[in-house]
């Protein structure tokens, strides 16, 4: 069934869900800070709206996909709005790694005022995005889960519903923590390889297909030995992520010294004017 669905964030990963949307069959109404972002996407069929109460007055699921958790908070809690725009048959969904605090916040407010309100952090990049084969975590009502299953399955393969809100967001601080340790290894490798001398592209045929393949090895060190450090997700973003999952870590009284390796290199080289760059770029630390 054809849905009327609102859309904020058109960020690199925004854009290829809401192509997604659209070549499903669905109206899809969109708003971002800069309009300038908006125009290719309306040009293939989305409609604009100039603030999220629009948006969310507009449409029976509204997606956020912003930046950071500050963004989050605007988006929903500004003068215009989410929530100003919100009804009972409002369901939202904020697919941006957030924290799980703010995830709990949204979902009492949308409680109070009678809407249903899911957190569902995706992984996946950009080429997931525009794939459709996103992974997403969800947290929330089982209900409001169900609900909007249908329309989660046309960005995403991989979608699992992990209990209460701020579930998903918790689920998506593992996923962090696990690539943050990952990308160390990856990236070491072929620093490793080149200074031996070997042939790095045939090293990763070698042991993309092992023990030590993963994600981000299959997908991310091809960009890396083409020098490709376009960002399918940013450095300033992972930063931010992995200081959330800090963050929550030393509120369970929780050590990770393997993230707290991996944020404190990634903001080296924020520090040296990388931060808008792929976290593939990772690479660079040993240059």
């Amino acid at each position: 069934m054809k849905k009327k669905i609102g859309f904020i964030g058109l960020g690199v990963m925004g854009k290829g869900m809401v192509r997604n949307l659209l070549k499903a069959g669905h109206v899809v109404y969109v708003y971002s800070r800069t309009k300038q972002k908006a125009e290719d996407i309306i040009a293939e069929g989305a409609k604009w709206k100039e603030t999220p109460k629009e948006v969310a007055i507009s449409a029976e699921i509204i997606i956020t996909m912003v930046g950071y958790p500050h963004d989050v908070e605007a988006v929903y809690f500004g003068d215009d709005g989410l929530i100003a725009g919100a009804d009972k048959e409002t369901i939202t969904i904020d697919m941006t790694t957030s924290t799980p605090t703010l995830a709990k916040k949204i979902y009492a407010k949308a409680k109070q005022c009678g809407f249903k309100a899911l957190d569902a952090p995706v992984s996946g990049g950009d080429i997931g995005a525009k794939n459709g084969t996103l992974s997403i975590m969800v947290g929330g009502e089982q209900e409001a889960y169900d609900a909007v299953y249908p329309v989660l399955s046309i960005m995403g393969e991989n979608i699992v519903y992990q209990g209460e809100a701020g579930a998903g967001q918790h689920t998506k601080m593992c996923n962090q923590i696990a690539i943050a340790s990952n990308m160390i290894g990856v990236t070491e490798a072929i620093v490793y390889a080149k200074k031996s001398g070997l042939n790095p592209e045939n090293v990763l045929k070698s042991i993309s297909q092992g023990a030590a393949g993963s994600w981000s090895m299959s997908n991310l060190i091809p960009r890396v030995l083409k020098e490709d450090y376009s960002p399918g997700f940013f450095i300033k973003h992972f930063i931010k992520d992995m200081g959330i999952a800090l963050d929550e870590a030393q509120n369970m009284n929780l050590d990770l010294p393997g993230l707290k390796l991996a944020k404190e290199m990634y903001d080296t080289l924020a520090a040296e004017g990388e931060e808008d760059r792929g976290t593939q770029a990772l690479i660079k630390y040993w240059k």
